[in-house]
């Protein structure tokens, strides 16, 4: 069985560049503190990588 990961926005994405805005919304996270279920695999975590620094990620 795959990894679930808890991804949390927990910085706002106002002055980002357009790209990391239109990561979060891929990753379906809008609001800060709203908090979604992502399988772990090589898309999420490239993803991961251009946000890192406004999310929260935690293994499940």
């Amino acid at each position: 069985m795959a990894k679930k990961l808890s991804i949390t926005l927990v910085k706002s994405p106002i002055g980002c560049l357009p790209k990391q805005r239109k990561t979060l919304e891929a990753l379906g996270l809008r609001k800060v503190n709203k908090t979604v279920e992502k399988e772990d695999n090589v898309y999420i975590q490239g993803m991961l990588k251009v946000v890192g620094h406004l999310v929260k990620v935690e293994e499940k």
